[in-house]
């Protein structure tokens, strides 16, 4: 009595725990042996995950073994067997080629169970089922997945051998959000019996209080659909956009997944023998869509300033291709010719002629066939042919306006846009701009950027080099009258001295002349290149009686080029001795023996002290007679 109480509480123990949610999906597939006998294959999809991951738990898992089968004839019980499993395996993900870095922790179990089994000709056909409860309690398309069995059947035609369909691929365990989803669920027949492929119902079978019923109803009990959550359904158990639908030729299941979550979707592939469908097989499984981190990223460059357009080419036909994706491992490029299909390529970085003229609109797909590929499109204008090119008009003098001209030639006008940088900060959006250049003897590089209707734009550039005229008459200076003095022009090819009083010759630089009289003598020098720029400069010579000194009473050395400096004007003098500048306390501060330098009011390398300072001058004439002046000089700040 105690054995039969323990046994008892033993096996509700093994029920209870087996009522855990870990069902993914399953199918049933059979092939016929001939003599009415049949062999099948029973698939059960578990979650295999630990619990503290939100898996199946292990009992549950455990408890699948053996699995309950049912058959009816018609509607009527046939045989019920217990049958132990044939294999086990834990599924690949098959993730390698998918283009994710984060994949979700998933773990999918497959249990199969084979039995060979003889069912005598009859008239109506046989329905096999199994049922298990329950399904992964995370599922978003059906309500109370957690509680929700499933019912997993195939039926047997009646009056003919018949195999079933068999499925060529597994379906995938993750599939990224937001990226094209393509996935080949088409199966083979071996009868040869054409297939169609549609999305159908998934089934309700077992509950938590009786999760692996034993079916030996007289009757074939009701298949009852699982309730769907709006707005999902049979027909449509994803959301997507484009819209996730499977294609009833092929097989082929595609769209863009938009919503994380999982899904149960079942693929029913119907049989077609003389026009009428004779078998329709079966699989259901769940589809989970994640938010990826994508390691495989479809990247094609842009134009700065033209939006998603990758290359403007108006010289040619012939575009070399720029691949900046990451991750890839397979490239396919469609060039966006339409009424071809040749305009294609698998090269990582391909080069490609167009036919003609026009704007097309190319992608990219990596890893294209995946169930994470990752794809772009760019713009392609083939537009030749559009030359810049330009001209100028003028002298490239100092100053002097310079006309330029647009000559550039397009096969597409109008011409729309124009950019000219002329080299010395000014810029112009004119056709044909007037600039003048203000240094002499620079070299400029003027760049011109003009472009079409058709967006062409192309660069034309020249080095211009401004002439090197920059006149010099020499600096204002005082001689004593009858004292040699020799001019020194500077800057030009060609000069001209005007008036040409006392000159020894007004057409070259550098004149002598003789003084015989005192006063202000003002003369201009005229001066040409050889290439035509003209400049000219003034200088002044003071004409003294005898050795002249003279020296200012103040100076300001702010630094702003005027009186900066405290500086000796002399004619007639051959030597300076010294010149030494004191402060009121007496301590030198400045001297020098050069009368072209002079006192820039700084002391030990710090500016000196606003106020009177007292100098003493010593200098030789040119008939060697010594002087000696003193004096004072304001500094002022």
């Amino acid at each position: 009595m105690f054995q039969r109480i323990f046994l008892s509480w033993i096996l509700i123990f093994l029920l209870s725990t087996a009522k855990a949610s870990h069902v993914v999906g399953g199918d049933i597939t059979y092939t016929c042996l001939g003599n009415n006998t049949y062999e099948f294959f029973v698939s059960l999809y578990r979650d295999c995950l630990p619990p503290s991951q939100g898996g199946g738990n292990p009992a549950a898992l455990e408890s699948d073994n053996p699995a309950f089968i049912s058959i009816y004839n018609g509607n009527t019980f046939f045989s019920f067997d217990s049958i132990y499993f044939y294999d086990r395996e834990n599924i690949n993900p098959d993730f390698s080629n998918d283009c994710v870095n984060n994949p979700p922790a998933t773990c999918i179990n497959r249990i199969r169970f084979r039995f060979v089994k003889q069912l005598p000709a009859s008239a109506q056909p046989y329905t096999l089922l199994m049922q298990r409860c329950c399904r992964n309690e995370t599922i978003n398309n059906i309500l109370i997945p957690g509680t929700t069995g499933a019912t997993y059947y195939c039926t047997i035609p009646p009056g003919i051998c018949n195999n079933s369909a068999d499925f060529n691929n597994l379906p995938p365990q993750i599939i990224c959000i937001n990226n094209p989803f393509i996935y080949d669920h088409s199966a083979t027949d071996a009868d040869g019996d054409s297939l169609s492929y549609e999305f159908c119902d998934a089934m309700k079978g077992g509950d938590p209080n009786d999760p692996k019923p034993v079916i030996t109803t007289n009757q074939l009990p009701g298949l009852v659909p699982v309730n769907y959550r709006t707005p999902y359904s049979a027909g449509q158990p994803m959301a997507g956009n484009p819209v996730v639908k499977i294609d009833p030729v092929t097989g082929l299941i595609t769209g863009t997944p938009n919503i994380q979550g999982r899904f149960v979707v079942n693929v029913c592939v119907n049989e077609w023998r003389n026009g009428s469908i004779i078998n329709t097989t079966r699989r259901e499984f769940q589809f989970v869509v994640t938010n990826c981190s994508k390691a495989v990223v479809a990247l094609v460059p842009q134009l700065p300033l033209e939006p998603n357009t990758y290359a403007i080419n108006c010289k040619n036909k012939t575009v070399t291709f720029t691949n900046n994706s990451l991750g890839g491992f397979s490239y396919f490029w469609d060039f966006g010719v339409n009424g071809i299909a040749d305009d294609t390529s698998n090269a990582f970085q391909p080069t490609y002629t167009y036919p003609d003229t026009g704007t097309y609109k190319i992608k990219l797909v990596v890893n294209r066939g995946t169930t994470c590929p990752d794809s772009i499109e760019r713009l392609v204008k083939i537009y030749p042919d559009f030359n810049t090119a330009f001209d100028f008009v003028g002298l490239l003098c100092p100053n002097t306006p310079i006309q330029f001209v647009d000559l550039t030639n397009s096969s597409f006008y109008p011409i729309t846009s124009w950019l000219w940088q002329f080299g010395d900060g000014n810029t112009s959006t004119l056709q044909n701009p007037v600039n003048s250049f203000g240094n002499f003897g620079q070299q400029y590089n003027v760049q011109f950027i003009s472009g079409n209707s058709v967006g062409c734009k192309d660069t034309a550039s020249q080095i211009l080099s401004v002439d090197d005229v920059n006149v010099f008459a020499g600096n204002d200076t005082i001689i004593v009258k009858n004292y040699f003095y020799q001019f020194n022009g500077t800057g030009a090819d060609n000069y001209t001295w005007s008036p040409n009083t006392y000159l020894s010759d007004a057409f070259v630089a550098n004149p002598t002349a003789t003084f015989p009289d005192t006063g202000l003598y003002t003369y201009i020098l005229y001066g040409t290149t050889d290439k035509g720029c003209e400049d000219y400069d003034t200088i002044r010579i003071r004409v003294a009686d005898g050795p002249y000194l003279n020296v200012p009473n103040a100076f300001t050395p702010n630094g702003d080029g005027l009186n900066d400096f405290f500086r000796i004007l002399y004619a007639g003098y051959r030597r300076l001795n010294y010149m030494r500048i004191y402060s009121r306390w007496g301590e030198l501060v400045y001297q020098t023996t050069d009368f072209r330098k002079g006192w820039d009011g700084k002391y030990k390398g710090r500016d000196a002290e606003f106020g009177t300072y007292f100098w003493i001058i010593s200098a030789n004439d040119i008939n060697d007679k010594p002087t000696m002046l003193k004096g004072d000089v304001t500094l002022i700040r």
